[in-house]
């Protein structure tokens, strides 16, 4: 994908801004890349967890930086970004993964909530692309890793909001990476799961519907790095292709899945499975439509 360029090797000499840097997928990835010799600079709005994750990544990369800031402010992102640039003395990858949880149920959701998701899910993650985008296409090198969601191909019900902003995520990706074809910019875009990170108890959120199995934030943060590396643009971790290739195939049964999820956490019974066997789909409509919820942590 984006033509010919060059593979990316993480280590030394690698310079990776990541945003949501303070917990989760974000710290499990700025600790790992690190750990590679890679220069990490961190952004993240809880001053303390942001500092105990550059700690970390001192011991191997001591060059590291952060940036304490909020990203519900897309003009203050694109100004980070630059100063970032500035700070690190270029950025190799940016690895827009901060984003804010909103599960509600449509009724009940407000419009200033579905602007706030939007801002720091999507509109953010924009401005800071398009903030350094200009320098990486002067010197013709760099690599923009956009971490969605699987429900940025599923919507999932009582996350109209955040699946919506995980879907634009995915879409200017998936744009972008065709506009730049050719000109020395890679885009990847990453699209986790049930991940194992403080989204699933964030205060003012819904009890989340999916209580299955989740995996940990550092086999994700493998993942993205592995992406970074490839040459392929999409990446599910773990691999949940499956489940949108048969929504996009039967969409009333993947309706009727959806539901039967709502229902039977709604009557106290968990979730059921994540991915129906191939017997199963063919069996049982109401099983096929269960997915994983998003795998995405707070700032």
């Amino acid at each position: 994908m984006n033509g010919n360029v060059s593979p990316v090797a993480l280590g030394p000499g690698t310079t990776v801004l990541v945003t949501g840097a303070s917990s989760g997928i974000g710290a499990a990835t700025a600790r790992l890349l690190a750990s590679r010799g890679a220069r990490v600079g961190l952004v993240a709005r809880r001053q303390e967890r942001l500092q105990e994750v550059l700690d970390d990544c001192l011991e191997s990369s001591p060059d590291s930086m952060m940036w304490v800031a909020d990203l519900s402010d897309p003009a203050r992102a694109a100004e980070l970004a630059l100063g970032a640039w500035d700070g690190l003395g270029g950025i190799d990858v940016l690895v827009n993964n901060a984003g804010v949880p909103m599960r509600r149920h449509v009724t009940k959701l407000t419009t200033d909530e579905i602007e706030r998701v939007m801002r720091v899910n999507f509109h953010s993650p924009v401005a800071m692309t398009l903030a350094i985008l200009p320098a990486m296409l002067e010197r013709r090198q760099g690599t923009i890793v956009n971490v969605s969601s699987l429900g940025g191909r599923l919507g999932i019900a009582t996350e109209a909001a955040y699946c919506a902003s995980k879907f634009a995520l995915a879409g200017f990706s998936e744009a972008m990476a065709a506009d730049l074809t050719g000109t020395g910019i890679r885009v990847r875009l990453v699209l986790p799961g049930a991940v194992e990170t403080e989204i699933w108890e964030q205060p003012g959120n819904d009890p989340p519907l999916y209580e299955g199995p989740k995996i940990p934030a550092e086999e994700l943060a493998e993942g993205i790095a592995s992406a970074i590396e490839s040459d392929a643009f999409e990446h599910y971790l773990p691999d949940m292709r499956p489940v949108v290739q048969m929504k996009t195939v039967d969409f009333d049964a993947f309706i009727e899945g959806m539901l039967s999820m709502n229902a039977t956490s709604s009557a106290g019974g968990g979730s059921p499975d994540i991915v129906p066997s191939p017997a199963t789909r063919d069996e049982d409509a109401g099983a096929r439509g269960e997915e994983a919820g998003p795998g995405q942590q707070p700032l």
